[in-house]
């Protein structure tokens, strides 16, 4: 009897699922899951989506049941805000052998609304989206992807390599298998906590380059905004238990480089048309993918407050983002702010 051939899910049909689903037709099938009706039958009939050609391998449905139960390794690729209520969608057609790898970076909310977070978001309200699908599923085999991955230069099939954050050897060999190829390397790192943070907070740092940018500034206070900046991610993650190694490998420094450098990054992108001086709502309303940073900026901002960090950085940021704080004012707050020493986390 023909052994049947493997197929391995994707969730979430924007740029980043679809170069994650062509990455993985190099190796299986891929089952890619969408809501929308247009989207799937766009996949099934052109192969083509979000301006992505993608392999005859890949294929569509609307059905969640579906994924599950031909998949038994799934990427959940959506955004942050929407992560739950996918996983509350999926998690009654989940068992215990599923593995799920997320490629989602930021933060989800629980238990208090938007509009009274100033009134007291806590820690206790805040996950990651590990988190989530261990909260919402049977599944405890959990991972995720981590960067530097820019989703169009993944598609144009440029070299890079990622990071698989989990405290399973068997979920990073399972991503190792059905992920590596000549143009793709794959590293595993047990810390997963560490891999989604430092992935989340990296696009904070990136809005902040991306306004740099924007003012015409060069590379020596953009090397500054860098190295600073990620003395503030592992700060914050220290705080909650993460170690700072995660960040000092691929998922942190690298992701950090190319997400907070590159024109091809949307939260470099909206920093950018920022620093440029238009206005959010505008920039929110032209973009046509979600820029993450801008939520994870705001729950980030709130968490260091709870917990009295001292991240001048993600302060002024936020100033700029939410308060509509001169930008050349938070420049020279933080050229002068009186840093004690270089490094400080070691």
């Amino acid at each position: 009897m023909p052994q049947a051939k493997e197929i391995v899910g994707v969730v979430g049909s924007g740029s980043f699922g679809m170069a994650i689903a062509n990455l993985l037709a190099h190796n299986v099938d891929v089952l890619i899951y969408s809501r929308k009706q247009a989207v799937v039958d766009n996949i099934n009939n052109t192969h083509l989506n979000f301006g992505v050609t993608l392999s005859t391998r890949v294929q569509a449905t609307t059905s969640v049941e579906e994924l599950a139960q031909k998949c038994t390794l799934i990427f959940p690729i959506v955004p942050s805000e929407n992560f739950r209520a996918m996983m509350q969608r999926l998690g009654p057609h989940l068992r215990p052998y599923h593995i799920l790898i997320h490629g989602t970076k930021g933060f989800d909310v629980k238990g208090i609304a938007e509009a009274d977070w100033d009134k007291g978001l806590e820690p206790r309200h805040v996950s990651t989206m590990s988190q989530i699908i261990t909260q919402e599923s049977v599944v405890r085999r959990v991972g995720c992807l981590s960067g530097p991955n820019l989703a169009t230069e993944i598609i144009e099939g440029q070299p890079t390599a990622t990071v698989i954050g989990s405290v399973f050897d068997e979920v990073i060999d399972e991503a190792q298998r059905v992920l590596s190829s000549d143009a793709f390397h794959v590293f595993g790192n047990p810390d997963i906590l560490g891999a989604e943070l430092a992935g989340a907070l990296k696009n904070i740092i990136a809005l902040a380059s991306g306004v740099l940018r924007g003012k015409g500034l060069g590379k020596n206070i953009q090397a500054m905004l860098l190295t600073r900046g990620l003395m503030e991610m592992i700060r914050f993650g220290k705080a909650f238990g993460a170690t700072p190694g995660a960040f000092l490998g691929a998922a942190g420094i690298g992701d950090l480089i190319a997400t907070a450098t590159s024109s091809k990054s949307r939260n470099f992108t909206y920093g950018y048309r920022l620093g440029q001086g238009e206005t959010n709502e505008t920039i929110q309303n032209t973009m046509p993918e979600l820029a993450e940073g801008v939520r994870t900026l705001k729950i980030t901002w709130h968490l260091a407050n709870y917990h009295k960090l001292r991240l001048p950085i993600i302060h002024m940021l936020h100033e700029i983002v939410f308060d509509n704080f001169s930008i050349d004012k938070a420049i020279n707050y933080l050229v002068t702010y009186p840093y004690d020493v270089d490094v400080d986390f070691l």
